[in-house]
């Protein structure tokens, strides 16, 4: 029997496994869960004789995909997947997905809950500002940025947007306003939320050049990923601009050091957090599931991300 495998040191929802479970069984598929494993032995060993897997952000290296002898497909159940071995998976005839825009809501609310959290001053009782008519430039307009965009609209935002694979009329028909490069977006807003994706080109692209445009007060979230940013670059900022802060949903390298020196200035969430709602859970889930079923069926490909 065809055997997917769900993989994943943080457990997705009860309510979504039991949702992916009816999607695979239904397919005439057997599920099998791995779940909060402890060593990722355990995941070289429970790919071994499974057709398919699901993981999060589980790293899924060329030892768990060669370990797969009967391995056809892996679905990121979300829209990064650095944490999988591309190369790998296509030297061995491996397919590759995400589910894009799945967790894209889940993303949005927790930048825009950062920024209210730190413009409130941590709720820690003294007075705070407001997001109300401050100035929100979106780096990388895709599913999450556009939700970014949705919010910040309804909080009373002027927001702006970067991206070059995006067409202008397709950003401004959202209200947003479509800016011609990064540098461009960045000296124009106070506030920047990070949506790129962590590659080659993109790994500590946010760097001295366009931090130091950022006009104070100046606000950098980043719910992206840690890769992207220039943390020496990013330190040498604080040391320069005041009136600069740091919102991550990934703790940078160099944490201690944003302790030692610039409290108040930043916040880090414990673990990286963007997708951790019951709903998202279950609509990356499903997802995934649903693409493995079509894929191992019918040879859909629709959302394959290797070649």
């Amino acid at each position: 029997m065809t055997k997917v495998l769900i993989a994943t040191d943080k457990p997705f929802a009860p309510v979504a496994v039991q949702g992916i479970r009816k999607v695979v069984e239904g397919a005439g598929f057997e599920l099998v869960l791995l779940e909060s494993y402890p060593k990722q032995e355990d995941f070289i060993k429970a790919v071994e004789n499974v057709d398919a897997v699901i993981v999060r952000s589980d790293k899924t290296d060329k030892s768990v995909i060669d370990a797969g002898k009967a391995l056809k497909i892996v679905v990121r159940a979300g829209a990064g997947y650095d944490n999988i071995d591309l190369q790998a998976a296509s030297a061995k005839g491996v397919c590759v997905m995400n589910t894009p825009g799945q967790n894209s809501n889940a993303v949005a609310e927790l930048a825009l809950g950062m920024m209210v959290y730190y413009v409130r001053s941590f709720f820690n009782g003294k007075s705070g500002t407001e997001l109300k008519d401050k100035k929100l430039g979106i780096h990388a307009y895709g599913a999450v940025g556009k939700n970014v965009a949705r919010i910040a609209k309804g909080f009373g935002m002027e927001v702006y947007a970067y991206d070059p694979f995006i067409s202008k009329e397709d950003i401004e028909k959202d209200g947003v306003k479509c800016l011609g490069s990064a540098e461009e977006l960045y000296s124009t807003c106070n506030f920047i939320s990070l949506h790129i994706p962590a590659n080659s080109k993109t790994k500590e692209s946010i760097n001295y050049s366009l931090l130091s445009r950022i006009p104070a007060p100046a606000v950098l979230v980043n719910t992206a990923r840690a890769e992207v940013i220039h943390e020496a670059d990013l330190l040498r900022i604080f040391e320069e601009k005041k009136a600069f802060a740091y919102l991550s949903d990934v703790e940078p390298v160099n944490k201690a050091e944003f302790e030692a020196k610039f409290k108040g200035r930043y916040f880090f969430t414990p673990k990286k957090m963007g997708a951790q709602t019951e709903e998202a859970n279950i609509n990356a889930g499903i997802a995934a599931a649903k693409q493995i079923v079509v894929f191992l069926k019918n040879g859909d490909r629709t959302f394959q991300v290797n070649k």
